[in-house]
């Protein structure tokens, strides 16, 4: 597959990727390589990356517990306490092999240790392949609520194998396809057309899905880096995604949702919310409907946990002057920005949802 340019970066695949990365160290020479994974990636797809790394370099491997409840401050202290015992200075090279959790975490303490080193990404599911790999967002949780600290640093490269995909569950790849779906949504109605086709979870289009998927980030990311307008689509349906997502990871009786998972919920719900704000058509509110949960199965959203989730809304980091703010279509790639929704209706598209 072709390389994908960025800002000042590029996105290379396959065993493209480790030609770059090798003639990378080769001319930069860092002092020091540290490859950051969790507990999953450290046993599943180390071995398979550092057999296909060329450096003279000593190379140091920081170990992370696994999950979405990781990705916080308390871990980025420990990260940078880590970097500093082995002795990482300035020309040191952060390498962030893992899923999103890694890339973003990876990539702020690397932007924000000595004021910024050098890092890699090497995203290792669907979901940070289609979403992490571009775009310069790093940061943290802050609590429950996501991504709440961060900052906007762009990588060296991003490498995307995709070997790295067998080492994953189906629930991950699902969880991935949430936001190819939204790709379609808001800016490819072919791609959306395609996945309305799309049956097995792994199979031989995954390959085109992910490349195509990365070309429309990209192309919205270098049009709008800083989220002003157009980038805003990229949010689709994670307005209440993000809460409900969030309500689940810190419900005790609740079992965890994927972000994937998370988001193909708010995109339903996102998407009625369309229907009567913006006429999106009845007929296509049905067709996704019925596509995402013929994907993702329906979790169960009870009356009860609508209050807390609407409560978590208004801590979403895109709301300005106490306005929860979402992105709402009026047609497939017709998109509308800071749109304000009452209470009322997002209740009726979560009975929508449940209905």
């Amino acid at each position: 597959m072709q390389s994908i340019q960025s800002d000042g970066y590029s996105v290379h695949f396959n065993e493209n990727s480790y030609k770059e990365i090798n003639s990378f160290l080769s001319d930069n020479k860092p002092t020091e390589i540290f490859i950051l994974v969790d507990e999953n990636t450290n046993e599943h797809c180390y071995f398979k990356f550092i057999q296909n790394i060329e450096t003279t370099a000593v190379i140091e491997v920081i170990e992370i517990e696994a999950g979405e409840i990781h990705k916080n401050i308390d871990t980025c202290v420990g990260l940078w306490n880590a970097l500093t015992e082995l002795g990482a200075d300035r020309k040191s090279l952060l390498i962030n092999l893992g899923g999103g959790v890694v890339t973003d975490m990876g990539g702020f303490v690397a932007s924000t240790f000595k004021r910024g080193i050098k890092f890699i990404n090497v995203p290792t599911t669907l979901l940070s392949m289609v979403d992490a790999s571009v775009g310069g967002k790093t940061g943290v949780d802050l609590g429950v609520l996501k991504n709440q600290v961060g900052l906007f640093s762009n990588p060296e490269m991003v490498l995307i194998d995709m070997q790295f995909l067998e080492t994953v569950s189906e629930r991950e790849i699902r969880s991935g396809m949430a936001e190819i779906i939204k790709y379609g949504l808001t800016y490819d109605s072919q791609l959306w057309l395609e996945l309305n086709d799309y049956k097995p979870i792994k199979n031989n289009d995954l390959e085109h899905l992910i490349h195509r998927s990365i070309e429309i980030k990209n192309t919205v990311v270098l049009e709008d880096p800083k989220e002003k307008g157009l980038r805003k689509i990229l949010n689709y349906g994670h307005t209440l995604g993000h809460a409900i997502e969030s309500y689940f990871l810190e419900s005790e009786n609740k079992e965890n949702l994927t972000h994937g998972e998370a988001i193909a919920i708010g995109m339903i719900t996102e998407t009625y919310i369309s229907s009567k704000l913006f006429d999106f058509p009845l007929i296509k509110l049905e067709e996704i409907k019925e596509k995402i949960i013929s994907l993702f199965g329906k979790v169960e959203i009870k009356t009860k946990d609508y209050t807390p989730i609407i409560d978590l809304l208004k801590h979403d980091k895109k709301n300005t002057n106490g306005n929860v703010n979402f992105i709402l279509l009026s047609d497939l790639e017709k998109v509308n920005y800071d749109c304000i929704v009452s209470e009322e209706l997002i209740i009726e598209s979560l009975n929508y949802y449940q209905s």
